[in-house]
């Protein structure tokens, strides 16, 4: 067996004649476990945050979204749906046709946002998940978000007070202007079928009515369009969709996926996880600090023992090395220990939700093996570092002075 990996475990399992050192480093090891539980915990926590907040954005977006490269709008071509449509890994498409809307119901007004979509739209978008109130029926009907309901006091079928739409109409280029007597927006009724809610900004933001019915109210020809949803298959290879979509379009327009639809929002959250990392790493490091203070009060206690191995023929960087095994194995091992008890309390948290944010909502935590690697990795890069720092203290003149 390797001698001062040896060493370092009989010194590891065995018993010190000082009180005062046993008592260290059974603190020191304590600390170690309380760090690395804490930090796996506060890595779950912000893995389990993370995902609840994109699963409301990821309820409404595709998995991957084109649109076009100038302007608001770009033709789709017979030819380009059928190439389309025989992409490997695409599922469903669904073509959607969007523009900013005056809406009014009972002298009450908003400004948001019509979105005409398709038959497939909800083949691509899990809608009948987010429906609030009513059902999803865009046949005469539209479907329109909670925010927006409550704003102009809405009711599902009030075919009394049906909702108002109000577009600008566009300028003529040949004309110059608009004719005596016309109105220079379009305007038209509607009814409301459900009530979405997926989040407060979305649900305040959106009205969906047939693809066909938005393009009459914006004067489009049915083969203009504001945006291509696509479904893709398990496993489906995202870059080259995306490249082989832009081909088919001829360079036109730009494909997203859902991390480049919500950048913000992904930029906002993987900061706030670096920042706690960082601030929980800095915990590690004070407990670190301890293993240090550990070890070299273990090298003073062990001097005599050192100078015989020492003469006995090891050298002064075999002994060293014997002190850093032992850190090495403290930090290991606790941290081990303490990603099995935090393991256990999320676990608990994922099954029971003893933790709760309010009644009927628990706290999000979620277990990954990234966070696992994460934090193994840390702590054995500190322990590397507390342990060498420590083993330095073994030396020709302590060894001498034994």
């Amino acid at each position: 067996m390797y001698v001062p990996f040896y060493i370092a475990k009989r010194y590891l399992l065995a018993k010190s004649s000082q009180n005062a050192v046993n008592l260290i480093n059974y603190m020191t090891f304590f600390v170690v476990v309380i760090g690395a539980a804490a930090l796996f915990i506060v890595l779950s926590g912000f893995s389990g945050l993370k995902e609840f907040s994109l699963s409301f954005s990821n309820s409404f977006d595709p998995a991957l979204k084109v649109l076009p490269k100038s302007g608001k709008y770009f033709e789709l071509t017979s030819a380009q749906e059928n190439a389309i449509e025989s992409l490997k890994g695409v599922a469903f498409y669904a073509k959607e046709i969007e523009e900013k809307v005056y809406l009014s119901h009972r002298e009450k007004s908003q400004i948001a946002y019509l979105k005409g979509v398709d038959q497939n739209y909800r083949k691509v978008i899990a809608v009948d998940s987010v429906i609030y109130a009513g059902n999803w029926n865009l046949s005469g009907e539209s479907v329109v978000g909670i925010g927006l309901a409550n704003t102009l006091s809405l009711s599902i079928q009030d075919y009394y007070s049906p909702l108002k739409i109000l577009i600008p109409r566009p300028l003529k280029k040949k004309s110059g202007g608009m004719g005596f007597g016309s109105k220079p927006y379009t305007e038209a009724n509607t009814t409301i079928s459900g009530v979405y809610a997926i989040e407060a900004e979305i649900d305040e933001k959106y009205l969906f009515t047939s693809l066909d019915f938005a393009q009459q109210l914006l004067e489009k020809n049915p083969r203009e369009i504001s945006a291509l949803n696509l479904k893709l298959n398990a496993g489906a290879n995202e870059d080259l969709i995306s490249l082989q979509l832009s081909q088919i379009l001829l360079e036109k327009v730009v494909v997203k996926n859902r991390a480049q639809l919500n950048s913000g929002l992904y930029k906002m959250l993987n900061t706030e996880n670096i920042a706690t990392y960082l601030i929980f790493t800095l915990v590690l490091i004070v407990a670190l600090f301890n293993l240090v203070g550990a070890l070299i009060m273990m090298i003073l206690d062990k001097k005599g023992n050192s100078k015989t191995l020492f003469h006995m023929g090891l050298s002064i960087r075999e002994i060293r090395r014997i002190y850093f095994l032992q850190g090495l194995v403290v930090s290991i091992f606790g941290g081990l220990i303490g990603i099995g008890v935090a393991s256990l309390l999320i676990g608990s948290q994922m099954v029971f939700g003893w933790l709760r944010i309010s009644a009927s909502l628990a706290y999000p935590v979620s277990f990954e093996w990234f966070n696992v690697g994460v934090v193994l990795g840390t702590i054995s890069v500190l322990g590397v570092l507390a342990s060498w720092v420590a083993s330095l203290r073994v030396n020709e003149k302590l060894i001498k002075t034994a």
